[in-house]
């Protein structure tokens, strides 16, 4: 499942930069996550880093985005593919 921002977001700027895939960005409103590019940090981190550092418990997992560990971990090599 890829991780969803809501709208108790306060507009903090913690979770952006501690997103190793780049996953969050700045929206109309407030942060929003890029499913595609969300692994909730399989890969990288033992928990999703932008949950740890939210200091207003706004960022749960995306019920329409429903991904087992394994297809969490197949995105994140996808991700980090290195070519040429």
């Amino acid at each position: 499942m890829a991780m969803m921002i809501t709208e108790e977001c306060i507009n903090c700027d913690v979770c952006e930069p501690e997103c190793p895939n780049g996953a969050i960005s700045q929206g109309a409103d407030i942060y929003v996550i890029d499913p595609n590019l969300c692994t909730e940090c399989v890969g990288h981190y033992d928990t999703p880093q932008c949950v740890e550092v939210c200091p207003v418990d706004c960022i749960p997992k995306n019920p329409d985005y429903v991904e087992s560990k394994d297809a969490l971990y197949q995105k994140y090599l996808n991700l980090t593919r290195k070519t040429g």
